[in-house]
């Protein structure tokens, strides 16, 4: 069995940015994946940072090996700017939960593992029983259509409601499946999109993404490079219209669209073109399979404002451009 762990697209990020120097932040802590690739390719300090306290637990048998080499800190990294405390010359965001947090039943992510229905990434904030137990039938619909593409919401919605109140995860996953048809061999479990739609509620998932994408620009050097993996379209597309935004140069215009004010560019783009795993990675960790990464390489541009609806942020309806 593949560790579940394997930091997904490792490789490849890696050759995209190389070479690796100088200080990196990586947004996403989880397991250290990323980070030890990072300081084996070369990188003088990494700054972990991750949102989940008990990751750091569980680096406690290997980060000493390190030393001053690697600084953990709490926080989200749409603060990322805040927490480095000093200018970057790398950034890399694994988006989505990680396998190691699926793993644990106690954490609420999996509809495989019965669970308290937590799905919280931090300590704070409203649970998912919290929010699915209180919120208006239609806010639910509207979470499983906008953040999971579930066209069954209103189906679903209305038996997560009459079913009221859930607490574990099992009792989730049975109310989602029965309003669903049973999947043929090789589809997904009939929970997977509502599962998800539920996470990116509680945690403010698109939310922290472009904040952490505007964050990461402010917090890189000039030539410093920004490294993004994304597990889904929605993610991936937020990503790629956010990098491709931030490299335009302005001008052009035709008759359809009006000239815009030309301005320096604040990234540059080796590829515009997303990277996925290769034949020999999805043999090893089938994970792999949906993920995408996309690079972008920092100009002395100043730091500008990205307006999330020019990214097709998803949002819930009554709160679009929030």
């Amino acid at each position: 069995m593949a560790d579940p762990h394997i930091p997904v697209l490792l490789n490849p990020l890696l050759r995209a940015v190389d070479p690796v120097s100088g200080v990196w932040l990586d947004g996403t802590f989880g397991a250290g994946g990323y980070s030890r690739g990072l300081l084996a390719a070369g990188a003088d300090v990494v700054i972990g940072v991750d949102r989940d306290p008990s990751v750091f637990r569980m680096a406690e048998g290997w980060r000493g090996e390190y030393g001053d080499r690697l600084r953990l800190v709490e926080g989200t990294f749409s603060d990322m700017d805040e927490l480095a405390g000093q200018a970057l010359d790398g950034v890399v965001l694994d988006l989505g939960v990680s396998s190691m947090q699926l793993d644990q039943a106690d954490r609420g992510f999996s509809f495989l593992r019965d669970g308290p229905l937590d799905m919280r990434m931090g300590d704070d904030g409203p649970s998912a029983a919290d929010l699915l137990n209180t919120a208006e039938e239609s806010t639910i619909a509207d979470v499983l259509y906008h953040y999971g593409e579930e066209r069954a919401s209103r189906r679903i919605a209305r038996a997560i409601v009459a079913a009221r109140p859930l607490t574990r995860t099992a009792q989730l996953a049975e109310v989602v499946a029965s309003c669903l048809p049973r999947p043929k061999p090789g589809q997904s479990h009939a929970a997977t999109r509502s599962f998800q739609a539920i996470r990116i509620w509680v945690n403010d998932e698109f939310g922290q993404l472009v904040a952490g994408l505007s964050a990461a620009e402010r917090a890189l050097k000039p030539g410093g490079k920004l490294a993004v993996v994304s597990f889904h379209s929605l993610e991936d597309r937020i990503v790629k219209r956010f990098m491709q935004a931030r490299a335009d140069t302005g001008g052009g215009g035709n008759r359809y669209a009006p000239v815009q004010q030309e301005r320096q560019p604040a990234f540059t783009l080796p590829t515009r073109r997303a990277i996925g795993p290769d034949p020999e990675e999805l043999d090893l960790n089938p994970r792999s399979r949906s993920a995408l990464l996309r690079v972008a390489i920092r100009t002395d541009a100043p730091a500008g404002d990205v307006d999330a609806r020019s990214l097709a942020m998803p949002s819930l309806p009554g709160q679009e451009g929030r």
